[in-house]
């Protein structure tokens, strides 16, 4: 019989438990990341390879449903204050756009304690984007929609978010 290749490139489920979307090149780069390191998630206008980390793209897919993959697999850490950072609207740390407020959302949904952005402006979210571990860059056409995350601590089964 021959082989359908026909999945190829397409979120088909080919593991259980884990979304669809996040591929092998993502799932090793999440997996190899440690405590404290930093994961940046970034629109289609945003220079991803200019920064000289690994790129991961993700397809057809927006920033909300790619962080909802991510941080199905991808603990916040609870041990600082911001653990997940938003690109400065405009010039106004107070704006928000639609996607940074569903983001916030769905990262507050699984946070072991309270979570407010951290907020870059957009040139020093271009110099930090050179320290991170990697990069994915989703076709979100949303300006503005650019996340640092650092990765927390993965307890074992009964720990509290502190370890405790």
């Amino acid at each position: 019989m021959a082989s359908d290749n026909s999945r190829v490139g397409h979120a088909e489920p080919v593991l259980k438990g884990i979304d669809p979307l996040l591929n092998g090149d993502l799932l090793k780069i999440l997996d190899e990341m440690g405590h404290a390191d930093q994961l940046l998630v970034v629109d289609r206008n945003y220079p991803a390879f200019s920064a000289g980390r690994p790129v991961v793209r993700l397809g057809e897919s927006g920033a909300i449903r790619v962080l909802g993959a991510i941080l199905s697999v991808f603990p916040l850490d609870a041990f600082v204050e911001h653990p997940l950072e938003r690109m400065e609207v405009k010039d106004d740390p107070a704006l928000t756009t639609p996607v940074q407020d569903g983001v916030l959302e769905l990262a507050r949904a699984d946070h072991p304690v309270a979570l407010e952005y951290g907020v870059v402006p957009r040139f020093e979210f271009y110099r930090r984007a050179r320290d991170v571990h990697a990069i994915v860059q989703t076709l979100e056409t949303e300006p503005y929609s650019c996340f640092i995350l650092q990765k927390g601590v993965v307890f074992p089964d009964g720990l509290a978010a502190d370890g405790t």
